[in-house]
């Protein structure tokens, strides 16, 4: 039955282990009691001694969980005493058994095996001294020397699944721990992809739409012509800007798929992403040389990216007039740089989200971006992506 069906009430709990102790010596001391009531004709009946010993046993099983050594001793030596004053019984030892076991179940194996050399020892011996006075048939000192070792077997082999199954149960915990690390870690991973790729997306369309507006609305009454041509590409660049983000928020809903998503921009787009710029009033020169290599999609998209983010941020920061993009293959690096000619403050956003994921991006390839201001003015945004693999070398210093 799963706990799922099973009411609060019904849930069954493990009994403390004091509770379970006095249930213990309770069932002993019933049994061991009897046997130790009657004794065979020719042998000691029981006396006070042997009641004393008896209530010893007994009262040593109330704590056997907490002193399982103690307890050990003192119900061992009872049931020497009853062996070595006569009194013969089938089940007198049964307190030692019962000690022996929790010893071992409570312990480790050195001492379960230091405990078994002993007992057996012990038990030999009294065995032994016992016989002087009754008749014991040939071999008992052996057989006396085994029983010990029973209850310890016993309780070793009880240990050992218990520990079998807490290793069990700690691997799956970790596991189980693991598992939860590993989603965090992916969720967190896709918040971050999916925040870097709406910056990236919207950013720079809504950026340009702000500087086509703004100029709109300062040729309005001076130059109406240049005012509409302005609205109009606000309103395209609208419609770009409410299409790429019904795109990427169709392809975040859980079971959709929308077919209508464009492929991942390219280096062959760039042109595309530069005449927006111009529209924004800057004048943009682009320089994109592959060495007529194919690479791959997502360098091209990296790189595309870092444009795209640094074009935003000139619109958005910079003061700029113009704007030069350079992409070029070195060796075995794309590099991408952009500069501008403005005060030297385009990157005024600071460490914002656009640098941070043109970082990003770039790192998770093997990569690097830097950012910084011209010794002669202006702003500069480097990068390098590898193309076949490995870390290229970044510049550090200023730029």
């Amino acid at each position: 039955m799963t706990t799922s069906r099973m009411s609060p009430g019904r849930i069954r709990r493990p009994w403390p282990p004091q509770l379970t102790d006095v249930a213990v010596a309770a069932v002993v001391g019933l049994l061991t009691g009897l046997d130790a009531a009657v004794n065979g004709p020719g042998h000691r009946q029981a006396d006070w001694l042997t009641w004393t010993l008896f209530a010893v046993s007994v009262a040593a099983l109330l704590v056997r969980s907490r002193w399982p050594v103690a307890v050990t001793v003192v119900t061992g030596a009872a049931c020497a005493g009853w062996a070595l004053h006569g009194h013969i019984g089938e089940l007198l030892n049964l307190p030692v058994m019962v000690a022996l076991y929790a010893l071992a179940v409570e312990g480790n194996r050195r001492r379960t095996l230091r405990t078994a050399g002993v007992a057996a020892l012990v038990s030999g011996a009294v065995s032994v001294v016992a016989g002087k006075d009754v008749a014991q048939p040939q071999g008992a000192p052996l057989l006396e020397m085994l029983w010990p070792l029973v209850p310890l077997l016993l309780g070793e082999v009880v240990r050992g699944r218990r520990e079998l199954l807490k290793e069990y149960a700690d691997r799956a915990e970790r596991a189980e721990a693991d598992r939860e690390r590993e989603a965090r870690r992916k969720v967190d991973q896709e918040r971050v992809r999916v925040a870097r790729e709406l910056h990236d997306v919207i950013a720079h369309t809504v950026s340009a739409m702000t500087v086509q507006a703004g100029l709109a609305l300062d040729a309005l009454d001076s130059r109406p012509e240049v005012a509409r041509t302005a609205m109009r590409q606000v309103r395209t660049s609208g419609k770009e800007a409410v299409r790429e983000l019904r795109a990427t928020v169709g392809v975040l809903r859980e079971g959709r798929h929308t077919a209508s998503v464009d492929p991942a921009p390219r280096l062959a787009q760039l042109d595309e992403l530069v005449e927006t710029a111009r529209g924004a009033g800057l004048r943009v020169s682009l320089h994109a040389d592959t060495g007529g290599r194919e690479l791959p999609r997502l360098v091209e998209l990296a790189a595309y990216r870092i444009v795209q983010e640094a074009l935003t941020n000139v619109i958005k920061h910079a003061s700029a007039r113009h704007v030069a993009v350079s992409v070029a293959v070195t060796g075995e690096c794309l590099a991408v740089e952009i500069t501008d000619d403005g005060p030297g403050t385009s990157g005024g956003a600071g460490e914002g989200y656009g640098l941070i994921g043109m970082r990003e991006r770039a790192t998770a390839m093997g990569g690097g971006v830097e950012a910084g201001p011209l010794r002669g003015g202006g702003w500069r945004v480097r990068g390098t992506l590898p193309v076949e693999g490995g870390m290229p070398p970044v510049a550090g210093g200023a730029v």
